[in-house]
């Protein structure tokens, strides 16, 4: 049975924060409210929890997982970002964008795209996030919480919860999050191109 966690969206509880991460920190599985939709999210470095996440949403190898970040400077450890990358990151972070970039030797080679040695990058605007963040000291690796079969994310925390019970360790109400996914964007090439239009604005772009 996961733990259920009601967390304020705007004053996270430090008490509930710490127990989130310690949750993450031992190979756990939690649900986490983001700025555009919940996301499955455990530890960078676990590759049992990463291969849970893949039982449980049905995955193959080329998923491209999703690192979140707390701010620039994790970026920059996990992947190669040149000067106008940079300023266009700077611009856009936090927000519900996910920038795909080439990964670094810091990135899991299990995280990455298998051929193109990519990775999805992220800086949410979301204060628990940026909370469980900050507590960790390090990324999340992540997914949207979309369910075999299902074209939309899971959007209501009891839901999940009834869902999820046996399949995750916890699950983080956070609030209503939405049911849009992020604006992704390639920025692996000569010319950035937007994949996927979300919540994210292109026209900024």
């Amino acid at each position: 049975m996961s733990q259920f966690f009601q967390i304020h969206p705007e004053n996270p509880q430090l008490r509930l924060i710490k127990q989130a991460a310690e949750i993450l920190r031992k190979g756990g599985l939690v649900v986490i409210p983001t700025d555009s939709a919940y996301a499955l999210a455990c530890h960078l470095n676990d590759k049992k929890a990463v291969d849970r996440i893949k039982q449980l949403r049905k995955l193959d190898d080329k998923h491209n997982f999703t690192l979140m970040c707390r701010d620039l400077s994790d970026i920059s450890v996990y992947a190669k970002v040149d000067n106008t990358a940079y300023r266009l990151l700077k611009n856009h972070t936090p927000g519900a964008y996910t920038f795909i970039l080439n990964g670094t030797s810091e990135v899991p080679r299990r995280l990455m795209h298998p051929k193109r040695r990519t990775i999805g990058i992220r800086v949410p605007q979301n204060a628990i996030v940026d909370a469980l963040l900050a507590e960790l000291g390090e990324p999340i690796m992540s997914t949207s919480l979309i369910m075999p079969g299902e074209d939309m994310p899971m959007s209501d925390p009891y839901d999940i919860r009834d869902t999820l019970q046996h399949g995750v360790d916890c699950v983080i109400d956070g609030g209503y999050c939405g049911l849009e996914s992020t604006t992704v964007v390639d920025m692996t090439g000569d010319e950035y191109l937007v994949t996927r239009q979300g919540l994210g604005e292109i026209s900024e772009l």
